[in-house]
């Protein structure tokens, strides 16, 4: 039979701590979280007296009706998810494209294309100039506003580049060997076998898609243009949420407040991210390890 070895007091101590510490480090991240989701879910007249803290004590969806009733909201979503989908999928294809070539051995002036990138992650020209660029560009108040600026990062590269680089180069020989060329392969070789990587990188700019709000208050001013982070930074810096009660048809909205309508707004915004990274994790954690470990 297996004997256990049994814990040493400096150990079960330890131990003990550790737990408490995890414990406390998991109620400070996630209860802020839930404090917003219980007011939301709270009747809005009601909460104005305060004292909700871990459960509503009048449950009520008239807060998120008359959000989804608000004349800018759908509008708003369906730009965050049009411009997190075609980021998403523009920005990790055209990143891994130049990614595959930074990986090949032979590439001319390589470790020269490497420092000028390296020197972009630090340093950049500044919002008045790439303003005055986005605008020669004649993409103000232009929905690929959203996309080509955010088509490439250096950052990422460098993640799709170290994983590039530890794929077997039988697969490539073999594929050559068939009469594949660098398309070929890259699409139906490397990519295919890339998807711990891809995951991770998709997660990183989709939740960058997802949660950017800056250019949109900067860049569009078109409202029909702007994205539910834009919208929601509207609401809760500008108390624009009075003009969304405004908004809400007849017969809706008697008990919600303008809090209530920040609250629930947040709630509405940051959810449906949060359900996309369970089925990202297990790509996403092996993602991270990329490159420490060798051998």
């Amino acid at each position: 039979m297996l004997s256990l070895k049994r814990k040493t007091k400096g150990e079960a101590i330890f131990d003990f701590v550790n737990n408490i510490g995890m414990l406390i480090i998991c109620f400070v991240t996630l209860y802020p979280i839930w404090y917003v989701i219980v007011n939301a879910l709270n009747e809005g007249q009601d909460g104005m007296r305060g004292g909700i803290y871990w459960w509503p004590r009048i449950f009520s969806f008239e807060n998120f009706v008359a959000v989804f009733q608000s004349s800018g909201i759908m509008t708003a979503m369906g730009i965050t998810v049009a411009k997190t989908l075609l980021g998403v999928v523009l920005h990790v294809f055209f990143t891994a494209m130049v990614a595959y070539a930074f990986s090949r051995k032979g590439l001319i002036g390589g470790k020269i294309y490497i420092l000028i990138g390296t020197f972009t992650m630090f340093f950049s020209g500044g919002l008045i100039p790439t303003y005055l660029l986005i605008k020669d560009l004649h993409m103000l108040d232009n929905f690929m506003v959203y996309i080509i600026p955010a088509m490439f990062s250096f950052f990422d590269l460098i993640i799709f580049m170290t994983f590039f680089r530890e794929i077997p180069d039988g697969l490539e020989e073999a594929a050559r060997i068939d009469g594949a060329n660098d398309w070929s392969i890259f699409l139906r070789v490397v990519l295919p076998v890339s998807m711990p990587v891809i995951a991770t990188i998709a997660l990183f700019h989709g939740v960058y898609q997802w949660n950017d709000y800056f250019t949109g208050v900067i860049y569009i001013n078109n409202t029909d243009l702007q994205p539910i982070q834009t919208y929601l930074y509207k609401v809760v810096a500008q108390s624009s949420s009075n003009q969304m009660l405004a908004q809400i048809p007849g017969g809706v909205g008697k008990t919600v407040t303008s809090q209530s309508i920040k609250l629930a707004t947040m709630v509405v915004t940051t959810l449906p991210i949060v359900f996309v990274y369970p089925f990202l994790q297990r790509y996403f954690v092996k993602g991270m390890m990329i490159g420490s470990i060798k051998g």
